[in-house]
């Protein structure tokens, strides 16, 4: 397999930064039941799927290829949480503890459905996680407090945080 370089990119593709829409230039090899000037890529779990000669990519990495000539070394976060809006002002390169500081919504299993809140015996605990440790922000007598005390650690402690 051949890497796919910027200005092979560039050739079969062309990304609107204002938008973060992928259209095809050119045809890859084998391309079927697409045409030129159609929208690249469908949607896998949210995130933009592109495939080109047979490999799939993300779109949120190819649009870092497109704008800075190099794949990514680390994970592309998408500022505003939402992984299909692949326009250059919402993407910003991190490792993964910085990309996952911007979690903006609680784990499907999070029983009480807010971001670091989880019931205990004296009510709501609030815990944050910084460097790999976990830290008890105190127990509150409602999951809503224990909220607000998470988003202040949070806004304080993870600098990648955009809530």
């Amino acid at each position: 397999m051949i890497e796919l370089t910027q200005e092979r990119l560039k050739e079969l593709l062309h990304y609107d930064h204002d938008t973060g829409v992928f259209a095809w230039r050119a045809l890859p090899p084998n391309a079927h039941c697409v045409k030129i000037g159609d929208v690249a890529g469908s949607y896998s779990n949210g995130y933009l799927k592109i495939k080109i000669c047979g490999v799939s990519y993300w779109g949120h990495r190819l649009a870092w290829l497109y704008m800075t000539g190099e794949w990514p070394l680390f994970e592309i976060d998408h500022r505003n949480g939402i992984h299909a809006d692949n326009r250059r002002k919402n993407l910003r390169e991190g490792t993964k503890s910085f990309n996952q500081q911007n979690q903006r919504n609680a784990h499907r299993n999070n029983k009480i459905g807010l971001l670091g809140v989880s019931k205990n015996e004296n009510g709501f605990r609030a815990r944050i996680q910084l460097d790999g440790k976990r830290r008890c922000l105190g127990s509150f007598p409602t999951p809503e407090l224990a909220h607000d005390a998470y988003l202040e650690a949070k806004r304080e402690l993870h600098p990648s945080c955009t809530i």
